[in-house]
């Protein structure tokens, strides 16, 4: 029997990039996000493309009871989950005291809330059967402060520091806990979060599919942590050799706009 893996957010960027990467291979499919449309569309595509078998459930994550409907909907079709990628989220720019409280909370609530019941309805199962991966999708935005995108920034600590404990609680489980951080990357996330007036922006960025290709290769190796690029990897060592003070200092100029 073929594995099967359910990817959030699996409508567009990032998430569509992951589906296709692991339909590559044979890998089962179950695809969700809150577009039935952009969802069947590329259901459709996988298909014609690939022997992988496709299922799409339509969710809203940012919903209290998103999360939980989705893994009712999902164990009542008869579906056995053996890779969770919790790839949904999005970010909000600008100051604090300027923007949208209702998009922040439910910013935390899809960063955050639904990615922990998600994680924690799948788990159960897999380490019953002694195996499973659940990669959670965090960012370079986990290892410092981010102002004008404070929020955000908080919600994927969270991530990173869940995922890494998660890891340690696992060992000897069968069940791997995978944390892939990517940077700036070319999707709509900038247009969702409102970021285009951002120098972070104004540079060529990585595409969805070279991520997704390091999101596969990740969860297929187990490995704790990725992140995405050499440069980031190099970026996110600042707060080590310099004060906090100053790397959220580099971090707001960089968020700022563009001149």
């Amino acid at each position: 029997m073929n594995q099967t893996v359910l990817i959030t957010g699996a409508s567009m960027g990032i998430g569509a990039a992951i589906a296709r990467e692991f339909a590559r291979p044979g890998f089962d499919l179950i695809l969700t996000a809150r577009s039935q449309h952009a969802l069947e569309e590329l259901a459709v595509r996988l298909r014609a493309d690939s022997k992988s078998k496709v299922s799409v459930f339509t969710s809203d994550l940012s919903s209290p009871a998103g999360a939980r409907s989705l893994f009712e909907q999902v164990t009542a079709a008869g579906h056995q989950v053996d890779i969770l990628i919790n790839n949904a989220g999005f970010g909000l720019w600008g100051h604090f005291r300027e923007t949208s409280l209702d998009k922040e909370l439910d910013m935390i609530q899809v960063n955050i809330t639904s990615l922990t019941v998600l994680t924690k309805l799948f788990l159960r199962p897999m380490v019953e059967r002694g195996f499973g991966r659940i990669c959670n999708i965090a960012s370079t935005a986990a290892f410092q402060p981010g102002p004008l995108m404070a929020v955000y920034y908080a919600t994927k600590v969270y991530v990173l520091h869940f995922t890494e404990a998660l890891a340690n609680e696992l060992q000897g489980k069968g069940v791997k806990a995978i944390c892939v951080c990517p940077g700036p990357t070319e999707s709509q996330f900038v247009a969702n979060a409102e970021l285009g007036p951002s120098r972070l922006f104004r540079r060529r960025l990585p595409s969805a599919k070279s991520v997704a290709e390091q999101v596969y290769h990740a969860t297929m190796a187990g490995k704790v942590l990725h992140v995405c690029g050499w440069s980031n990897r190099i970026l996110i060592q600042l707060h080590r050799f310099v004060p906090r003070r100053f790397a959220t200092f580099v971090v707001r100029r960089m968020q700022e706009e563009a001149g």
